[in-house]
């Protein structure tokens, strides 16, 4: 039985055990260069594939006659055709909760960076501002504690709830966002509300026709002037353009994002202008710590396990 990993390098390897993941199957393959062109070569006569962005669209799936298991490499599963995985009673799996640990503390690192003004301070030393003041300490840049802040959190499910237990440990007070288009509940605040309430706005929402440029120039501009936007959830749910002009203008008080609509961004995006202020860019980290991504492999080695037993674990429905 073979078993194809067709990207791993968007996982890593050289710091990862994969042991667990080669002693399900008596044959791995990891292909190099995985594009559309060549993805059903890859897996011709596979029986399981293990994909984290590599897609596998119908006309794919329609040419994989072997195969019997597809183990994304996320909890997300949007690259994968679950209509047709159906329909060839291909059996799909995810990795839920791996990360979570991780997510949080680049979430929180991304918080306190700009609340104590990090990169400023970072700047003033290396310009000699320190060594040339009059007093034992600068005082340029005003800090603000995390306690007595109100943190709004879009999107509530097992990052959300994460980010919201340490903002609770921080002293904060919370805000959790009414789900679009859904009746109100107890507990949930309206968008805009939360918008116009809170000081630090956390996003951790799938990416769907919803939820696409949910943050956008009417989003903004209901913020308070100091307010930090947070996302680490995906690009296309913040309008770039428009938060490039919040940032530009002082609609807004900062902003952190791990995640950009287009990955890598080869083709440039406005939020990479080097005179964009008050941002905050990581390439797509928050998830990557490597005790997660351990965890990740971890999981996706008993994904199949459980499957080979006739038990299959985490599967996800069209």
């Amino acid at each position: 039985m073979r078993g194809v990993f067709l990207d791993i390098h968007t996982v890593g390897k050289a710091d990862l055990d994969l042991e667990p993941l080669l002693e399900t199957l008596p044959d791995w393959e990891f292909p190099d260069n995985i594009s559309p062109g060549n993805t059903a070569a890859a897996i011709q006569g596979a029986a399981v594939v293990v994909s984290n962005k590599a897609r596998l669209d119908r006309d794919i799936l329609q040419q994989a006659d072997k195969l019997r298991l597809i183990c994304v490499a996320a909890t997300g599963t949007n690259n994968v055709d679950l209509a047709t995985a159906a329909d060839k009673n291909i059996t799909v799996c995810n990795v839920r909760a791996y990360a979570t640990a991780s997510v949080v503390e680049h979430v929180f690192l991304q918080i306190l960076a700009l609340n104590r003004r990090l990169q400023e301070y970072r700047e003033a030393v290396r310009r000699g501002d320190w060594q040339n003041a009059d007093s034992f300490c600068l005082l340029d840049y005003p800090i603000r504690e995390l306690a007595g802040q109100t943190l709004g959190i879009i999107g509530y499910g097992e990052l959300g709830k994460a980010v919201a237990h340490m903002g609770e440990a921080f002293g904060m007070q919370l805000l959790i966002a009414q789900r679009p288009n859904t009746p109100a509940s107890p507990g949930r605040t309206p968008l805009n509300e939360l918008l116009s309430k809170s000081d630090i706005v956390s996003l951790h929402c799938p990416l769907t026709s919803t939820t696409r440029n949910l943050i956008d120039s009417t989003g903004f501009a209901l913020m308070r002037r100091d307010a930090i936007l947070i996302n680490t959830a995906r690009g296309g749910i913040v309008n770039e353009h428009a938060l490039v002009q919040a940032l530009r203008t002082g609609q807004i008080g900062a902003a952190a994002v791990d995640v950009l609509s287009e990955e890598p961004p080869r083709r440039g995006n406005p939020l990479l202008e080097p005179s964009v202020p008050n941002l905050l860019i990581t390439p797509h980290i928050a998830w990557a710590g490597v005790n997660a991504r351990q965890r990740l492999v971890n999981e996706i080695a008993a994904n199949i396990r459980a499957f080979l037993g006739g038990q299959p674990r985490n599967v996800v429905q069209a």
